[in-house]
């Protein structure tokens, strides 16, 4: 005969400690859910009869796990099931094939299964598989169907926001990568559709540097011009030490002087070292003593822009008149070994990346310079001055720091000498001969 109790929490604690192993008490209120005994747990269950009249039992999950007002709203759905002519056993089991389809479907079984056995195929396969499973570690166990632009947008974020973001483009080529295998699920109906198709990467915003730096137009200074520039310059300076002696002679006598100093602030060394150097304005705000190497007479220092694909320190080599610039500036700021070589006047910090935007625009105005004429330009000017001495494109692109030299060719090349015309002519001088 059935023993009967109803199956509170207070009932179920004690069978907990109580219930013979195999024994079993039904609930006196539902008819078919009870308990019974395990070895040191209770199994909370719901027996039924089906459509065809055979008893079925289905296991709600044991005590403990399941709380007892958990396990009464499961058993009374349980039976609702059966009221209504279904199986609810059956229903658990196609939940239970539907998780393990899922599952299937999941990112990291397409990922280890159909689609290396299609990147093996390719060249570069096991490097694409590998991008996949390193940048989207935390999507593997999700099912490919799942994936949404709130996803891809949270993902971006989230390696934007790292300690050491990755460039958009390495960025892209994983997320691309990603793209062509979910395409691929798609196609072999692994998957109804491409749950990402139409979802790209957000574009970040330029940065200061990359709007100077796409603003400049990229021609090299005339003759007049760089005489204006160096004359700006000095102007500058005497504007600096005339401001100087105003506040010195008003009661500021605290203030340094500045008629005896080769340099009255950061800018006119800064901006001599860009235009001997060709550096990129991030460069030269990054530039570190260290970097610096004036007996060598070069500089050795990790490119920003390109980091990303270069992560090795490169060398330049610096003129003599370029040297003697940070060697006197270095001299001045009490022979620093290391720090900044330009540091922000205000906290010692870094600059700010639109910092040299205001002296640029006094100096270009005491110069007589066109308005337009970006500092960026000064970079410009150092290729395109290389160029047409007779210096090979190699060399440029290597001075330059371009990750490419196509982008030396196509920004350049125009400029360079015509050696083909010299060379078929003295071909030709020597044939006729």
């Amino acid at each position: 005969m059935k023993k009967k109790e109803k199956l509170t929490k207070k009932t179920l604690d004690r069978l907990a400690n109580e219930l013979p192993e195999g024994y079993e008490i039904w609930d006196t209120d539902l008819p078919g859910y009870h308990v019974r005994g395990r070895r040191g747990w209770l199994a909370l269950r719901v027996s039924y009869y089906n459509n065809a009249r055979q008893r079925r039992v289905l296991t709600l999950g044991r005590y403990g796990t399941r709380t007892a007002a958990q396990a009464r709203e499961d058993a009374r759905e349980a039976l609702a099931i059966v009221a209504q002519g279904g199986d609810p056993r059956a229903v658990l089991e196609e939940a239970r094939a539907e998780a393990q389809r899922q599952q299937q479907q999941s990112l990291r079984a397409y990922l280890e299964g159909p689609y290396t056995a299609f990147q093996n195929r390719r060249k570069d396969g096991k490097g694409t598989l590998r991008r996949i499973e390193k940048d989207f570690s935390d999507w593997l166990d999700k099912p490919m169907g799942s994936l949404s632009r709130s996803d891809v947008e949270r993902w971006q974020t989230k390696e934007e926001a790292a300690e050491k973001p990755r460039a958009f483009q390495t960025l892209k080529r994983s997320y691309d990568a990603l793209q062509a295998l979910l395409a691929h699920a798609a196609e072999r109906n692994m998957i109804p559709a491409n749950p990402l198709k139409g979802v790209k990467l957000q574009k970040p915003a330029l940065t200061g540097e990359e709007l100077a730096e796409q603003g400049a137009e990229r021609r090299f200074l005339e003759p007049e011009e760089v005489k204006a520039l160096f004359a700006g310059l000095e102007a500058y300076q005497e504007e600096k030490r005339v401001q100087r002696r105003s506040s010195r002679v008003h009661g500021k006598v605290y203030l340094p002087d500045l008629d005896h100093v080769a340099y009255v602030d950061h800018v006119k060394p800064w901006i001599l070292t860009m235009f001997y150097t060709g550096f990129r304005p991030g460069d030269l705000f990054g530039l570190q003593w260290e970097h610096v190497h004036l007996n060598s007479k070069k500089i050795r220092k990790v490119i920003e822009k390109t980091a990303h694909h270069h992560p090795e320190p490169m060398s330049f080599p610096l003129s003599t008149v370029v040297l003697n610039v940070l060697d006197t500036w270095c001299h001045q700021q009490g022979k620093p070994k290391t720090g900044l070589v330009f540091p922000s006047p205000r906290n010692g910090k870094r600059m700010d990346p639109t910092a040299m935007q205001k002296p640029w625009a006094n100096i270009r105005q005491l110069a007589g310079l066109p308005r337009e004429l970006q500092m960026y330009s000064l970079r410009h000017n150092f290729a395109s001055q290389l160029v047409m001495s007779g210096v090979d494109l190699l060399t440029v692109s290597k001075l330059m720091a371009h990750s490419d030299i196509q982008t030396t060719i196509k920004y350049y090349a125009h400029l360079c000498p015509d050696h083909a015309q010299d060379a078929v002519e003295a071909f030709a001088m020597q044939v006729s001969e």
